[in-house]
């Protein structure tokens, strides 16, 4: 069955089913329905109620477990709420689409991403895998085809039972709180910035360890960023005045000229390399 999206095709049905999801949205605060125990849960994110209904009523069939948001900052928040097994996502929704999505999630997790297009373009479905998707369907789609593609992904997720779900990072004394998007020092709260955060979430997560700059650029600001290693350098500076006792003689956030940089747990004596 190849899903369409007119009302002229779904008439009635999709009429009905779209009163059915607005109620659950607006009324009805968790959106978790939970299959047979033990299998897998499928987060779906995406803003067209009327799809997600037709998405979520085909795994229930399948006796998966389901999470339903309707945009980014809901998706996220039952991400770290629920842990997922997979996680369905639409490029386009309004507010953070699916690129930034995608890119956060893989900054905590590696759990497969199946991602929904309306563009067959192929330098966006490039994109989509640059940001660590790992798979695409385009719309319009069958519902076997994506559940053959779901199938695929759970099956290689199942031979590399390594998938992480973090929502907390600690280095030394800074702590990083992913879903609350908060960081602290000692337990006291730093004001950052969203770009901020989001760098020094990398940098703690990978504490110890020299970033490239290409690294940092491409998974926090995109693919498109990868070669502006002065716009890094800025919120680097900017960073280091939120958190350096002496931003000049930087202890946490060390640079190594020419290859990235690196965050230290325990702040050095000396200054950059």
């Amino acid at each position: 069955m190849t899903l369409l999206h007119s009302h002229q095709a779904r008439g009635d049905l999709v009429r009905s089913r779209v009163s059915a999801c607005f109620l659950r949205r607006h009324c009805t605060p968790q959106r978790i329905t939970m299959g047979q125990t033990g299998k897998p849960k499928i987060l779906i994110i995406d803003d067209e109620p009327a799809l997600v209904e037709l998405i979520q009523e085909s795994l229930l069939d399948d006796g998966m477990a389901t999470v339903v948001a309707y945009d980014a900052q809901e998706g996220l928040r039952q991400f770290y709420q629920a842990h997922p097994d997979l996680v369905i996502l639409d490029i386009i929704m309004p507010g953070c689409d699916g690129w930034e999505v995608c890119r956060r999630l893989r900054q905590v997790s590696n759990l497969p991403i199946l991602m929904l297009t309306a563009k067959s373009d192929s330098s966006d479905l490039l994109r989509g895998l640059q940001m660590g998707a790992d798979d695409y369907v385009t719309k319009p789609f069958s519902l076997a085809v994506l559940k053959a593609r779901i199938e695929a992904l759970l099956r290689r997720a199942a031979r590399n039972p390594t998938v992480q779900h973090n929502r907390h990072y600690q280095a030394g004394d800074v702590s990083i709180d992913m879903l609350a998007r908060k960081a602290t020092i000692g337990g006291n709260p730093v004001a950052l910035t969203p770009k901020e955060f989001d760098l020094l979430a990398y940098l703690v997560r990978h504490a110890g360890r020299t970033v490239p700059h290409q690294e940092l650029l491409q998974q926090v600001w995109g693919p498109e960023y990868e070669s502006d290693t002065r716009y890094l350098s800025l919120y680097i500076w900017y960073l280091r005045n939120r958190i350096e006792e002496n931003p000049r003689r930087p202890r946490r956030i060390l640079t190594w000229r020419g290859l990235g940089y690196r965050f230290v747990p325990k702040p050095e004596e000396s200054v950059d390399n």
